[in-house]
């Protein structure tokens, strides 16, 4: 796993597949390390002829922590954002554009599918709007187009997010921290049993926890002007995929989303809550494969996947 110099800052990144196939560039969420992506999806893409570039945004992983810009209040954040209040943060999503557009500079990529989960997907629609010739194709999932006005996480996801994590040190609390998280803000048709979010958690918190650097990417959110005037720029194709039953960036997120990216297509995922659950990888992949193939036509109108 290479260390890339990106944007001024160490970057982790892990490339996979054969470097001469199609490049796609995953961007993670909120506090979601590289490893977050499941395998079996970085897998199925491999084997559908794609050179998967993955990293660890600012404040993650084994990337450069932002530690200088200390440990934001969110509830204060929060509350600016509530109100539309100017807010200072230690940097801002267009920042952590520029990390991942850094990345595809250091691994000599002129252009890549770019596909951003969450936080990830407003970072991948900052890259196209911004960046053009450096996008191939726009998969946005389960993210927003930040517009002031919509719904946002449920009361019990916002909650369990703001909670303090008394000490750091106690291995258990911060387990069953993130545990709690999941179970929260999974896809109620498609669980993911304790046991394997377990294991996904342990192995995530081996890797890396970095508390203060998750409340700064959270703040950067937090401080987002919306997106709707640059998504209107976009001309790259485009893909938003969301979980209809997402209680942390709720379906109507999604769909303005896709209504705001002239020619967007928009699937909508019955069940679906905000992650990637294992049984629903197959489709996901899908439709990536489709759409980066040039073989999906636009449409801003919501297409329904149920469970079959």
């Amino acid at each position: 796993m290479p260390n890339l110099t990106a944007n001024g800052i160490t970057i982790a990144c892990e490339t996979a597949g054969d470097p001469r196939g199609m490049p796609i560039l995953l961007i993670s969420g909120l506090s979601l390390q590289l490893t977050a992506w499941p395998q079996d999806f970085i897998d199925g893409l491999i084997d559908l002829g794609y050179y998967v570039i993955r990293f660890d945004n600012r404040d993650c992983g084994l990337s450069t922590k932002i530690a200088q810009g200390g440990t934001p209040n969110l509830t204060v954040a929060w509350l600016r954002a509530l109100f539309r209040l100017p807010a200072r943060t230690p940097y801002t999503l267009d920042d952590m554009a520029l990390d991942a557009l850094g990345v595809l500079d250091a691994l000599g990529v002129e252009q890549a599918h770019v596909v951003g989960w969450s936080m990830g997907g407003m970072i991948a629609q900052l890259l196209a709007a911004r960046h053009p010739e450096r996008v191939l194709t726009l998969t946005s999932i389960m993210s927003s187009s930040g517009r002031r006005g919509l719904p946002g996480s449920t009361r019990a996801v916002r909650k369990a997010m703001l909670r303090r994590v008394r000490d750091l040190s106690d291995h258990r609390e911060l387990v069953e921290y993130v545990l709690n998280i999941w179970r929260l803000i999974g896809s109620p048709a498609y669980p993911t049993s304790d046991k394997q979010l377990r294991e996904q958690v342990e192995a995530a918190i081996a890797r890396n926890v970095c508390r203060p650097g998750q409340a700064r990417q959270m703040a950067a959110i937090l401080a987002a002007p919306a997106r709707t005037a640059l998504l209107r720029r976009i001309e790259r194709p485009t893909l938003v995929i969301h979980g209809a039953a997402d209680p942390m960036v709720p379906l109507a997120c999604g769909i303005d989303t896709a209504r705001e990216v002239a020619g967007a297509r928009l699937e909508v995922i019955e069940g679906m809550g905000h992650d990637l659950p294992a049984q629903l990888i197959e489709r996901v992949l899908a439709l990536i494969d489709t759409h980066a193939r040039g073989k999906m036509a636009a449409d801003p109108q919501p297409r329904l996947f149920e469970k079959q």
